[in-house]
């Protein structure tokens, strides 16, 4: 069972806090700090997400634990593809677009190796979870 103790803005002040060495190892997966920005607002958000990777790209999936919608941090990226994420203690400028089916066939495995239910999430969801290529820039 996972530990949700630390999670949402908690997760995100910790992980800052400490460049990582609290919240990068969460659950038995890895996790950035995506740093958006708002889509209405204007605002920078920060959300901490399960990544992977592929070559230089990151990789998360926007599945909202497979639910009916999009999560808001993937329709900020949508939005405003330009934004930054904290790894560690590096933050690095990177643009997202969101994975072609092709893309999503290739990164799948590697996104369900950090989180096995995401192929739980995808199978009890009527929408195609996105995955996002995140490439710095």
């Amino acid at each position: 069972m996972p530990d949700f103790s630390l999670f949402g803005d908690e997760h995100v002040r910790r992980y800052e806090a400490t460049g990582g060495k609290v919240g990068h190892d969460w659950n038995g997966a890895n996790c950035l700090i995506l740093h958006t920005i708002g889509r209405k607002s204007g605002e920078t958000r920060k959300f901490p997400l399960i990544y992977g990777r592929e070559g230089e790209d990151y990789i998360v999936v926007a599945s909202k634990g497979g639910g009916p919608e999009n999560p808001g941090w993937y329709r900020n990226l949508v939005a405003h593809p330009d934004v930054k994420i904290q790894v560690w203690d590096k933050v690095l400028p990177v643009r997202a677009r969101t994975g072609t089916p092709e893309d999503k066939r290739r990164v799948w495995p590697i996104m369900t190796a950090q989180w096995p239910a995401y192929d739980e999430y995808q199978a009890g969801s009527r929408r195609n979870i996105p995955v996002v290529l995140l490439t710095p820039r």
